[in-house]
């Protein structure tokens, strides 16, 4: 009968632990984006891209100007076909460049977006996980991501658990 008891509570104990255990949600796209330091962000990022891109368009205006000057020079016979050969070589490499520069723009948004961003993901981060800890949640989703966990509490790593009940090292 004592054993049967102590059976009963430890089983009782374990099931109201297991249910005490508290979940949470937030959409965090929406919190990272109703911070003012997301504004300020979105303001330089702003400014960067025009930056950059008067810079591909000054290119690009160039080129056209140039590509148009070379097509009236062909239209009436005032260049010799090595020279032509030449200056077309000369446009196309000009518009690589130009080319090159749109990759590089892009590039270079994502660097500072992730630059800019950084600081502010960190901030909502930290906060999430001090939430957490300081009212109990297990684990915290975000709603704006399918699948996404924000927090968990520390636990056990399994990794090697199961890496080694794949038999791989």
């Amino acid at each position: 009968m004592k054993k049967t008891s102590f059976l009963l509570a430890f089983l009782v104990w374990g099931l109201v632990s297991v249910s005490a255990q508290k979940y949470g949600h937030l959409n965090f796209g929406l919190l990272v984006s109703s911070l003012p330091e997301t504004s300020a962000a979105d303001s330089e990022m702003s400014a960067y891209q025009k930056q950059l891109t008067a810079k591909g368009e000054d290119m690009a205006k160039s080129w056209q100007e140039k590509a148009k000057a070379f097509g009236e020079k062909v239209q009436s016979g005032a260049i010799a076909p090595v020279e032509q050969a030449k200056q077309q070589g000369a446009l196309e490499d000009e518009r690589n460049k130009i080319l090159q520069y749109q990759d590089e723009v892009s590039q270079k948004m994502e660097q500072k977006r992730q630059e800019l961003l950084k600081p502010i993901i960190d901030r909502a981060e930290a906060a999430i996980k001090e939430v957490a800890q300081e009212n109990g949640y297990v684990m915290i989703f975000d709603t704006s991501v399918f699948n996404s966990i924000l927090f968990a509490k520390d636990g056990d790593d399994v990794l090697p658990l199961v890496k080694a009940k794949l038999g791989i090292e």
